[in-house]
């Protein structure tokens, strides 16, 4: 997938820039999706999301325009294989 955004998730400026639809910066990647925890402890939402908000450009990037990495390589590699090319 042509333009895909790399966020490393241990890297700092990504997780100030990078955050969960609320605003959040305590989101996690899991099964595929994403998962806030500030947004689960609140007693109406189970903190579950698609999209990232990248705070610079004020877009959603859906789970699937995104690569995310960590110090030891891809975190979905099967996603990023899925949406390749």
């Amino acid at each position: 997938m042509p333009g895909r955004v790399d966020i490393e998730i241990e890297n700092r400026h990504d997780r100030w820039r990078y955050v969960c639809p609320m605003g959040h910066r305590s989101w996690e990647p899991t099964n595929h999706h994403f998962w806030c925890k500030l947004c689960a402890n609140h007693e109406d939402d189970d903190g579950t999301f698609d999209a990232l908000l990248d705070r610079k450009t004020d877009e959603l990037l859906q789970r699937e325009e995104v690569r995310l990495l960590t110090e030891a390589g891809p975190y979905d590699g099967d996603v990023d294989r899925r949406n390749s090319v």
